[in-house]
């Protein structure tokens, strides 16, 4: 049972890890098409480093997917070592991806109006000029097609990999 935990949990820390992998790849043309939008629109393309928004696999978006992967990898390690730890640490450890990888889907699903509220908190009426939906889809234009299914793909791998854990970490 515990391989079978150690498996669920390095298949999500793979899909973690497609999340800088593919934003080192291809976050440039991403933020290149979103500075054309914003030219486009007649917006300095420096808002978005001003205000820290990015495509590439900087910051957050790296630490936090790589920090989580390295995780996942340790516990599944400890499960595959018989530690005593691994019963609690499954649950510790599965229940906080789930919440972590809602809050990451609700950010996708809600991108638009939370960075339209981000900029106009701000008070800079360049901002508040942005056609933010635009932005997006601009950005969005510079990763390829299939990125989408792989971003799909990564939530139900989280999910379902997760939930299967948890599910074996009750029958054991």
């Amino acid at each position: 049972m515990n391989a079978f935990i150690a498996a669920m949990q390095l298949s999500v820390a793979v899909a973690f890890l497609s999340i800088p992998v593919v934003r080192a790849r291809y976050g440039a043309t991403a933020t290149a098409a979103a500075h054309a939008e914003l030219s486009r629109q007649g917006v300095r393309t420096t808002v978005l480093e001003e205000n820290g928004m990015r495509f590439d696999a900087g910051g957050h978006e790296t630490w936090a997917p790589v920090g989580i992967a390295a995780v996942l990898a340790a516990t599944a390690a400890l499960n595959l070592t018989g530690s005593s730890w691994t019963g609690v640490l499954n649950w510790i450890v599965m229940g906080l991806v789930l919440a972590i990888n809602c809050l990451i889907l609700y950010s996708n699903l809600t991108a638009t109006g939370s960075v339209r509220a981000a900029f106009a908190r701000k008070g800079d009426p360049a901002l508040a000029r942005i056609d933010v939906a635009a932005l997006l889809k601009a950005a969005e234009s510079g990763f390829p097609r299939w990125v989408w299914f792989l971003q799909n793909a990564r939530h139900v791998i989280v999910f379902g990999a997760a939930a299967l854990a948890l599910a074996a970490a009750v029958a054991a």
